[in-house]
């Protein structure tokens, strides 16, 4: 029996927002602040999905097909109809029919299904080293002599995978390709030397320093 399809409105944007990725929004375009209105009124999601071409301002956009469901989580409202909105990525979808008769884009969804995390001491290895690594990184990042840092991990691979690779600093290609995969140990695998790999840059460079505000859902100084 076929999968019944759940309607989804959808939001193109030039950004690959990952689940349990927080990202604030300036909605000012008339079709997107009629859709987030009956997304609050119907306390329904939306989805986030990366242009492929097209603009993000006028017009129609061609998405990538797969995309993250979002919901809003806090919003502010400006006298003149504009809004800004807080949202929060829960679940991964992806596009099997596209409705362009509103006046935004509505995409006909299925679950994007992440296989079964494997067990073993190599996976568990791996997931270690992810930890330490992403540490290592945050930790050089956010390096000052006026308070220690702690990272606080979340205690889900798959969690873990999507939390680190929202926060590196990646193409949106690389993004999307991490979106799409459906392997939790897969994405540990190409995340780690990426992490390495900034780690090496951040040791170079000295330029870059993250706030703690941006780290707010990993650090907890004290």
């Amino acid at each position: 029996m076929a999968r019944e399809l759940e309607a989804l409105p959808l939001f193109p944007l030039h950004t690959v927002l990952f689940p349990y990725a927080t990202i604030q929004l300036h909605v000012f375009e008339e079709r997107y602040r009629a859709m987030v209105q009956h997304c609050l009124d119907y306390d329904a999601p939306f989805g986030v999905v990366l242009i492929r071409n097209g603009p993000e301002v006028g017009g129609i956009a061609d998405p990538y097909m797969v995309g993250t469901a979002v919901r809003i989580v806090h919003v502010y409202n400006y006298d003149d109809g504009k809004m800004d909105i807080q949202i929060y990525g829960e679940r991964r979808f992806r596009i099997r029919k596209i409705d362009e008769s509103k006046e935004y884009l509505v995409g006909h969804v299925e679950p994007v299904i992440e296989l079964e995390a494997e067990e073993g001491p190599m996976v568990d290895e791996l997931v270690d080293h992810a930890r330490t690594s992403f540490k290592t990184l945050i930790e050089g990042m956010l390096a000052r002599p006026d308070f220690n840092i702690q990272v606080i991990f979340p205690p889900d691979a798959t969690a873990l995978s999507f939390v680190i690779a929202n926060y590196l600093h990646l193409e949106n290609l690389e993004k999307q390709h991490l979106l799409e995969t459906t392997d939790t140990v897969e994405r540990l695998q190409e995340l780690v030397p990426l992490i390495e790999r900034q780690i090496v840059r951040a040791k170079k460079t000295q330029t870059f320093r993250l706030s703690r505000e941006l780290l707010s859902d990993w650090i907890h100084p004290n």
